[in-house]
């Protein structure tokens, strides 16, 4: 473990953001809040996992550097126990490691065969769920050194999502699976995307009644599970310019309101209203993409990254010259608390 120091870079944010300083020295892959403070942490390409304090002031923020920990190779994602005393986070070496913040050592506490993509701590269950390229999920118990479970999926995991006791898988080929938590080690229910294209980012609905769907295609689909509700799905586009088609990286819903925020390859991040089926406001788009974001635990501060999207391949990426950002940034009400329903009481 290792403290670093702050450094000061102009803000050209065109949304006029706070900067979280000093940034990683390459992409940043995951952001993540902790359940309890305004803490954020951030994995990225460089190996490390970065914690920052945030102070609020109204509408000011300010960020603290506090400490980081290395893995041995580039770490894809992170989150944190839901008491927010410890961060959990994996990648490229195929292990997870778990940091407690008072001051303790990493230790490894899961592993798998190939890189892992997508973690999860399921309070509920006292659980970390991992998501591998290995094509498989495991449930980890920290007080053994084993799986408890390993879940076969059809293809490798890219992304999860969990709203206990609904889980979302999302895989190449398109495949989206569904598991009741309740009985974890049998899948629910099967689907293939209701969009054409890779999927790229999944979220379950607060309510765990269904999930949203991100592609690559820049489009988003709406899903309910209840087979009874299937005349309310919808997909939607978005991330587009002109003829422009832009990859959606993130999903994330608001905390309090349930409305919900994409970020995407664009540069761009766009808050939504699922239920009135509108956008609530679009926000400048900024000079790179934005490959994952995330809300504090109670959505008064939305943490966005910009930085080199790895999706264009290793051979377009120069480290020498490549800007990495953290932004903060304070949604006004109007930008998240959803609309009144399109034809509300009408019949």
């Amino acid at each position: 473990m290792s403290n670093f120091m702050a450094a000061s870079n102009p803000n050209t944010n065109p949304n006029k953001s706070f900067e979280v300083t000093p940034p990683p020295n390459d992409s940043i892959s995951s952001l993540s809040f902790s359940p309890k403070s305004n803490i954020l942490v951030a994995t990225s390409w460089d190996n490390q996992v970065r914690c920052w304090e945030i102070h609020q002031s109204g509408q000011n923020l300010a960020s603290v550097p506090k400490a980081s920990i290395s893995h041995d190779q580039p770490v894809l994602c992170s989150t944190w126990k839901d008491d927010g005393s410890t961060v959990f986070s994996g990648g490229c070496d195929k292990q997870v490691k778990m940091w407690p913040l008072a001051g303790n050592q990493p230790v490894t506490v899961a592993m798998h065969e190939a890189p892992i993509k997508e973690i999860a701590w399921i309070p509920e269950m006292n659980y970390l769920v991992t998501g591998s390229w290995d094509k498989t999920l495991k449930y980890w118990d920290l007080r053994q050194q084993t799986p408890i479970h390993t879940q076969p999926l059809p293809e490798r995991c890219y992304t999860l999502s969990v709203r206990y006791p609904l889980m979302v898988v999302g895989t190449a080929d398109r495949n989206l699976i569904v598991f009741n938590l309740q009985n974890p080690q049998t899948e629910f229910k099967r689907i293939v995307s209701p969009l054409k294209y890779q999927t790229r980012c999944v979220a379950a609905f607060p309510d765990q009644q269904g999930f949203l769907v991100g592609s690559i295609e820049g489009r988003v689909g709406v899903h309910h599970l209840d087979d009874g509700l299937q005349s309310k799905n919808f997909t939607f586009k978005c991330h587009r310019e002109g003829n422009e088609i832009y990859s959606v990286n993130s999903l994330n819903f608001h905390p309090v309101h349930h409305t919900f925020a994409t970020a995407g390859s664009d540069g761009s991040f766009n808050f939504w209203d699922k239920d009135s089926k509108q956008r609530l406001k679009a926000m400048a788009r900024c000079s790179q993409p934005i490959p994952c974001s995330a809300f504090n635990s109670d959505g008064s501060i939305f943490a966005y990254a910009v930085c080199y999207d790895w999706s264009k391949g290793a051979e377009n990426h120069n480290p020498a010259t490549a800007k990495n950002y953290i932004y903060l940034h304070v949604p006004q009400e109007a930008e998240v608390k959803g609309k009144p329903r399109i034809n509300a009481g009408k019949r």
